[in-house]
């Protein structure tokens, strides 16, 4: 990644609109700016002070290219910590090409992928956590995702991993003292103080690994499985939601022989429900596979919705008990709620083999019972908290946090052990690695590479 000399990019989407904005970054972008840029007023652009705006002309020679404002931003207070000059423009394809063209020529080079925010992380503006977090405010969609990746991008998360770290250098460093002293026998570090902190430590650690599974669902869109028999209005349900015709609806048993899958937004939050092949005994190979494929689906998903066709329910079909309670045996810590569909044709009791569930009565088809069905959805996410707590949502941070605690456990388990400071020392060393990975503390240029180069250019 290169991150010297001075940059331009164009900072809004590429094509036309209403306004384009230009950003240059570096030691000479108010310099070059200046040579391009014709004020109103007499004033030296060089000499203004910084977080000023300044109406004029970009012109090539006496040409007029566009009237624009001019944005200075002097260092260190900046986005990047360098100079900064932003310029709106019109939204012309023509005159966006033609500035990032003038400032080239002048010497400039074009910005690569993330090149900003990285040197907004060089330059101590924010830490590698914080700055992954702009790519996810950027491509955020919803008010769940957004919040989590803001939360993340004012360093909600990384300043719990920068106190735990310290807290842990502290110790290690006590640790790496008394290697120093080894034949004098001299003891810095309390073992109690600090099989308490180890203490501490992993249980933030498996705090925020735990919080991943939500993070990662918030981000993505937050699974939901409709699983049930065939023909119990699974895939009428898809559609209701979705206020489309998304998935083929037929009398004809085995319709939906793969998963079908969409987003909807309700109240704020994203929710990713998958449409599955009915559960039933068949001999249809591809059929086999799709049911396969349902129980995939309803591992992967947060939450179960288990549709039951109330004309035709356990006393005609005991397999949908028996599916019902398997789904609970096998994933007990999910949310399984049975939906008693088709309360349109028919308006008959709940059987009591159903009074261990949460049940909701509804006709897909009519749309009974959907805003009961979406404010559900909604309740189960907000009885999360995730708004008041750290969550992870970067696989990058949930693969460092499970192998710095790997390193944790393996010196508690050296101190119960009575293992010498220098082999704790080892795994210490090892676990600060990690965590220090999360916030860029510890960094090499193939990571920087790898995490910026999925960055928008002019970000």
């Amino acid at each position: 990644m290169l991150s010297e000399g001075t940059i331009v990019a164009l900072s809004t989407a590429v094509g036309s609109g209403a306004i384009g904005v230009i950003r240059v970054s570096g030691p000479l972008a108010i310099e070059t700016t200046a040579r391009l840029f014709s004020p109103r007023t007499d004033k030296v652009l060089q000499q203004q002070k910084s977080h000023t705006i300044h109406l004029g002309d970009i012109k090539d020679g006496n040409q007029v290219i566009d009237e624009v404002l001019v944005s200075l931003f002097k260092n260190p207070h900046s986005y990047t910590g360098e100079d900064v000059v932003e310029i709106s423009c019109h939204g012309s394809r023509y005159i966006q090409e033609k500035i990032l063209q003038l400032f080239i020529q002048e010497g400039i080079r074009p910005a690569q992928a993330g090149e900003f925010t990285l040197r907004a992380f060089m330059n101590g503006k924010m830490d590698l956590s914080q700055a992954e977090a702009v790519a996810d405010v950027i491509a955020s969609e919803n008010e769940a995702s957004h919040q989590v990746a803001m939360q993340q991008m004012r360093g909600g998360v990384s300043q719990e991993i920068k106190q735990l770290r310290q807290e842990l250098l502290d110790f290690a460093s006590l640790i790496e003292l008394e290697l120093d002293f080894a034949e004098e026998d001299v003891d810095f570090a309390d073992r109690e103080a600090f099989e308490a902190l180890l203490e501490k430590i992993s249980r933030l650690l498996k705090k925020l690994i735990d919080s991943f599974a939500l993070g990662n669902s918030i981000k993505k869109g937050i699974p939901i499985a409709i699983i049930g028999p065939p023909n119990a209005g699974k895939s009428t349900l898809l559609n209701a939601l979705l206020e489309e015709d998304k998935a083929i609806i037929s009398a004809i048993a085995g319709t939906t022989r793969d998963s079908i899958e969409d987003e909807i937004t309700i109240n704020g939050i994203g929710f990713r429900f998958i449409d599955t092949a009915g559960i039933r005994d068949t001999q249809d190979e591809i059929e086999q596979i799709g049911i396969q494929k349902t129980f995939q689906k309803a591992e992967q998903a947060a939450m179960v919705l288990y549709l039951i066709d109330s004309q035709h329910y356990f006393d005609e079909n005991p397999q949908q008990l028996e599916q019902l309670n398997q789904l609970r045996e096998n994933f007990p810590e999910k949310p399984v709620w049975v939906i008693w569909n088709k309360t349109d044709l028919i308006d008959n009791q709940l059987p009591e083999k159903l009074a261990g569930y949460p049940t909701l009565q509804m006709s897909a088809k009519t749309a009974k019972g959907l805003e009961e069905l979406k404010q559900l959805l909604v309740n189960y996410l907000e009885q999360q908290n995730y708004q008041d707590q750290s969550v992870i949502s970067n696989s990058r941070h949930y693969s460092a946090l499970n192998a710095a605690l790997t390193e944790i456990v393996k010196v508690q388990d050296g101190l119960n052990n009575n293992l010498s400071g220098d082999l704790l020392a080892i795994d210490l060393r090892q676990a600060l690695f990690h965590l220090g990975e999360i916030t860029g503390e510890v960094t090499n240029d193939e990571l920087l590479g790898n995490i910026f180069a999925n960055f928008c250019i002019g970000k």
